[in-house]
């Protein structure tokens, strides 16, 4: 940012990114419009441009700071950071952006600019929850015959699948999962 004029109002920023969220879930990539966005957001086209290039900038700038993610934590035990995990899934689908999060499960890998950073969110989350069944294993909660693969598909898979399908519970229903899963491995 150049040091004359005005400084960029961050809220303004936020309310931009809110607006290409809701567009990009409501519409997807073919109706994501720079236009739609800057009216959605009631500013004119030429603060969008002035902050964003392209509207793949700006798409990958609204996916990074609106959706939730996914990350690896430790809580001591294996149902502590398999219920965690469960959680932060249920966030993401079922949260303010999950109709955005959807589309880009769906198209994020047609889409220049986006598909790259995309791959790389999806890289990092999927090593993140696959350390959690590790470190389980390596604690002796967990067999190491267990699929970790299969393991993470049923439970994430579960979760999305609530997330889609049943009023938002949040933690509560990440913890019958993971109580499922746990007891149908043992």
């Amino acid at each position: 940012m150049s040091s004359s004029g005005r400084p960029r109002d961050p809220e303004v920023d936020r309310r931009i990114e809110r607006a290409a969220m809701d567009q990009f879930g409501e519409t997807g990539w073919a109706g994501f419009a720079m236009e739609a966005v800057a009216r959605r957001a009631g500013v004119g086209k030429a603060s969008l441009y002035l902050r964003w290039s392209t509207k793949e900038s700006l798409l990958t700038d609204a996916l990074t700071a609106s959706l939730p993610h996914v990350s690896d934590v430790d809580t001591g035990t294996l149902r502590g950071d398999l219920v965690e995990l469960a959680t932060q899934i249920l966030d993401v689908y079922a949260g303010p952006s999950s109709r955005a999060a959807m589309r880009l499960m769906i198209e994020g890998r047609t889409i220049p600019g986006v598909a790259e950073n995309y791959a790389a969110t999806r890289a990092a989350q999927t090593l993140a929850a696959r350390a959690i069944v590790r470190r389980g294993m390596a604690r002796g909660e967990l067999s190491p015959a267990v699929s970790v693969t299969l393991l993470l598909e049923t439970l994430i898979g579960g979760a999305m699948m609530h997330a889609l399908t049943a009023p938002p519970d949040g933690s509560a229903h990440a913890g019958k999962l993971v109580d499922f899963l746990l007891d149908a491995l043992s």
